[in-house]
């Protein structure tokens, strides 16, 4: 028999066996430690800051302009439901529909740029969002825009779902705090410059400007991607590919063992016909002390993997059964459900107690999402500057849970503010009083979340794509439900009690993200033990 083992630095690697008259008898399953870090030609992590500076801006606008199509409509529903001829409920819908889609297709999206690569999904979702947009624009009817607006929302998703883990494959876990939260004060411009563009297009041209002007601005991105944007997916640092290469592999065994069996004609001088099968099983020592290693890439090339084996439910799956994962996920969720929910209350509030147009009411809600742009930008670098400081006291080793002790300095003060908000708007004190309180909340709750989305991404080497869509499908479910409660709870027991009430919900958020600090470390390694136990 002929073996080989992986040197002394590749950390429990398997046995690869290979024996005369059998093909090989031991596999890889999953590749589980350190595969970010695994040899790639024209490596992404190693291109010049100026090229990774061009890739963030890119995504970054991109992700702008589906977090303004969100808002940007809020203004001329007026407009829309007399020219259209459309129901309230139906203007509704217009906006529901596109919170709750824009999540869903993530999944998808991501699985295929696993498969395909980011370049290929982000040009052909801009491309549908683009195509959408100059429908929605130029819509007879209200229920062609409800239906184009969910294409819209459809093409907008691999924005926000898949572009945190285009960061992730460019930049090392140290740099990433910082540049998830350049990155996510991108989309959160839209919310807030939505509304105060939205009226201006609405009052000067008419409610189809808005959507001409977010058509033009997706084709400019459009162009960006097409001739500026360089794809920084490698097949190599994806679980996802790797998992579905191995399958292809194993198919490959078993015809050769079933040709072998035919002709009788296998011997240990066969071995370089073997060359391909041996490449993807046999194992290539990195050299990181606890790296495991993939295919060759050079074996890739021989094997054909389709988008017809694009399953995005095995690698959901792997994560949802992490607890670390689902607790955060839910953390996460509920931020963001707030975040939807203080807009669109505090919109009706301005309108109806302050007698605010649409121009001033989006010029109010400007504070809130300067706050929220503040509050990324500041919490993603406090971040990075955490987990630098704990990995320095723990003797130069560090672990995902270690971001999450930067959140502390936000959570005592959170509640109080959206307390505080609740009964400003309540007893409907001088607006100036509201701008601080909606800049406060905008700033705390962004801060939190700059870290915990940066930490999904560490917990989950490999699977970045999936990680990062999985919280955009819990992100709009959870808006989704906020906005579709939000008004009739407002209506019965006032923003008193609303945001009470969400003073609450917040406190729930926290004690799940500290929960996760101090135990997700244990739950998570017991999940990548177990996982191991059932590839051998």
């Amino acid at each position: 028999m002929v073996s080989e083992e992986g040197t002394g630095h590749v950390q429990n690697s398997p046995h690869i066996a290979v024996e005369v008259g059998s093909p090989v008898v031991a596999f890889y399953n999953e590749i589980k430690t350190d595969i970010e870090h695994v040899t790639v030609e024209d490596d992404p992590l190693k291109w010049s800051n100026a090229h990774k500076t061009a890739i963030l801006i890119i995504v970054s606008a991109g992700s702008m302009i589906a977090g303004l199509a969100v808002s940007i409509q809020n203004p001329a529903n007026a407009q829309i439901q007399n020219d259209l001829q459309a129901s309230a409920s139906e203007i509704s819908w217009t906006l529901s529909i596109f919170i709750l889609v824009q999540g869903l297709p993530g999944l998808i999206w991501s699985a295929i740029s696993e498969i395909k690569g980011r370049k290929f999904v982000y040009i052909s979702s801009v491309a549908l969002f683009l195509v959408a947009s100059a429908m929605v624009a130029s819509s007879k009817t209200i229920g062609l825009v409800i239906g184009m607006r969910a294409l819209q929302a459809i093409g907008s998703s691999a924005l926000m779902s898949i572009a945190a883990a285009t960061l992730a494959d460019i930049y090392e876990p140290h740099e990433r705090g910082t540049k998830m939260g350049i990155y996510y004060s991108a989309p959160l411009m839209g919310p807030a410059l939505g509304p105060i563009l939205g009226g201006v297009l609405t009052q000067s041209l008419g409610w189809r400007s808005v959507f001409w002007f977010i058509t033009i601005c997706a084709g400019v991105v459009l162009l960006a991607l097409i001739f500026i944007f360089k794809d920084t997916f490698r097949k190599e640092r994806s679980l996802t590919y790797q998992n579905v290469l191995q399958i292809r592999a194993k198919e490959g065994e078993l015809q050769h063992q079933h040709l072998d069996k035919s002709s009788h004609a296998f011997s240990v001088t066969d071995k370089p016909a073997q060359h391909t099968l041996e490449c993807i099983a046999s194992p290539q020592p990195i050299g990181e002390a606890n790296s495991h290693t993939v295919a060759h890439a050079s074996s890739m090339e021989d094997v054909d993997v389709s988008l017809a084996d694009v399953n995005p439910f095995p690698p959901l799956r792997k994560i949802l059964t992490r607890v670390n994962n689902l607790v955060i996920l839910f953390a996460s969720g509920l931020i963001f459900a707030f975040s939807y929910s203080i807009s669109y209350t505090c919109s009706r509030t301005l309108s109806e107690y302050y007698g605010y147009n649409a121009l001033q009411i989006g010029l109010v809600l400007l504070s809130s999402g300067t706050g929220s742009i503040c509050g990324s930008l500041l919490g993603g670098r406090w971040s990075d500057r955490t987990i630098a400081k704990l990995k320095q006291e723990n003797g130069g080793s560090s672990y995902p849970e270690m971001r999450l002790a930067s959140t502390r300095p936000a959570m005592g003060f959170l509640p109080p503010a959206i307390i505080g908000y609740a009964w400003v708007c309540e007893k409907h004190v001088h607006v100036a009083a509201i701008c601080l309180m909606l800049y406060l909340a905008g700033f705390l709750s962004t801060w939190i979340y700059a870290s915990t989305l940066a930490y999904i991404v560490d917990a989950n080497p490999g699977r970045s794509s999936t990680i990062v869509a999985t919280n955009s499908v819990f992100r709009c479910v959870f808006a989704f439900v906020a906005i579709e409660v939000a008004i009739p709870i407002q209506v019965a027991i006032g923003d008193g009690g609303l945001y009470t009430i969400w003073g609450g919900i917040m406190i729930i958020m926290e004690v799940l993200t500290l929960t996760v600090f101090y135990k997700g470390k244990k739950w998570r390694e017991a999940c990548e033990e177990k996982d191991g136990r059932e590839s051998q």
